[in-house]
């Protein structure tokens, strides 16, 4: 949720300063959101000591990630409907009206936050996994 927290205050910064429509903008919020993940893994690290299993703590990086995507995507749909004026966005073609070019986006920050999220935390816990226990040394 801190992560969250820290996407949403970026991002409504960055729609109110105007640059929310360039690229570096979302460059931003995908290491913000890495770093979220890898302190995360960090965190659970922390709690869990040496006992901290693989795949529980590459987990946790991803519904860190996937958490703080979702939240970001539900601030992304009212900063939309608040200030639709400072929101430089791509619309869809007018088939089925405004609204799907918001869940489109939506669907876009889920995914996208997501799969960084899942990167980052593989390369997160290469670093925080615990080590092996080597056989040989245990029978001594």
């Amino acid at each position: 949720m801190l992560t969250a927290a820290v996407l949403c205050v970026y991002t409504l910064v960055a729609a109110l300063l105007g640059f929310f429509s360039r690229i570096e903008a979302g460059s931003v919020d995908v290491l913000l959101l890495g770093l979220g993940s890898v302190l995360a893994i960090r965190h659970f690290r922390q709690v869990r000591g040496d006992k901290m299993p693989y795949l529980g703590g590459y987990g946790t990086g991803i519904i860190a990630s996937l958490v703080a995507s979702v939240v970001l995507g539900l601030f992304f749909i009212v900063l939309t409907v608040v200030m639709p004026k400072s929101l430089d966005l791509t619309q869809v073609e007018q088939l089925f009206g405004f609204q799907l070019s918001v869940v489109i986006a939506f669907l876009t920050i889920v995914l996208m936050g997501t799969m960084t999220g899942a990167t980052t935390s593989l390369v997160a816990m290469q670093y925080y996994k615990v080590s092996a226990v080597d056989p040989l040394k245990a029978m001594e």
